[in-house]
């Protein structure tokens, strides 16, 4: 079974794949001080929860964008796991993308990995928006290399900014609300933030295409909250809440870790 781990800035994911499918994934709020040691303790309960073992893991790829993690990660794969991670930006991994921009080693593995689990799917050119901790926008051309994009504070960030600044603006939950003018406080805020996310994401995929009229792109939605605009937004035409992990799979499988 391969292991896959995708490190953000706020949470990981942990995903096991038998080979045809994704059996199990688990999240756990990141933080670069937790040793390989203490990830395992973690690892190890969720594991025999799912009636797995760590023997059952015969391979092991990481994306992270926490430089200060993957030293840990590293060593929870070949100390718990017995296996050497295959890590997404390291030696001379074919991708199936190149990354077309000024400086190509500047492109986060995330966004690498997204592309190459979007091409798995979809027919380039893509636009992909990830909502994270940041909220970006991929560009893909017809050959499906990553040619740019756009990185914007994530929804999160927002709703704690608004909290932090603003002494009278509680922290709340983002939800869709039932009307766009709200008549009281939470209200007000829930709909700007939503609505306010919905124009950020229309708005600048239509300025990708305005600015790319030559290219006709599909838009796909991805990242921990991007189902909260589903049906929402104009431009997004497909969610898909595995495009990292089909990413980290099939670069897994492309180096000669696994079959499909």
């Amino acid at each position: 079974m391969l292991l896959a781990i995708d490190t953000g800035n706020t949470n990981t994911l942990f995903a096991i794949h038998n080979g045809t499918d994704w059996v199990v994934e688990w999240r756990i709020a990141t933080n670069a001080a937790r040793t390989a040691d203490e990830y395992a303790v973690w690892f190890h309960q969720l594991m025999e929860m799912q009636g797995l073992k760590f023997t059952d893991v015969t391979g092991c790829i990481i994306a992270s964008v926490v430089p200060q993690s993957l030293f840990n990660m590293r060593n929870l794969a070949r100390r718990h796991l017995n296996v050497e991670p295959m890590i997404v930006g390291e030696g001379d991994l074919d991708l199936g993308t190149k990354a077309l921009i000024d400086n190509p080693e500047q492109a986060g593995a995330d966004r690498l990995v997204n592309v190459v689990g979007a091409l798995t799917r979809y027919k380039a050119p893509l636009i992909i928006v990830d909502s994270g901790t940041a909220t970006t926008f991929d560009v893909v051309d017809e050959d499906g290399n990553f040619i740019g994009g756009i990185i914007t504070p994530g929804i999160n960030l927002s709703v704690r900014a608004l909290h932090e600044a603003a002494a009278r603006l509680p922290r709340i939950e983002i939800r869709r609300p039932s009307k766009v003018v709200g008549t009281n406080t939470v209200e007000s805020m829930q709909s700007g933030i939503f609505w306010g996310y919905i124009g950020l994401i229309d708005g600048l995929v239509n300025r990708i295409k305005q600015e790319r009229s030559d290219l006709k792109f599909t838009v796909i939605g991805t990242g921990g909250i991007a189902s909260l605009f589903e049906g929402a937004s104009d431009t997004i035409e497909h969610y898909d809440s595995r495009l990292t992990i089909d990413g980290l799979f099939e670069i897994y499988r492309r180096n000669g870790g696994a079959k499909r």
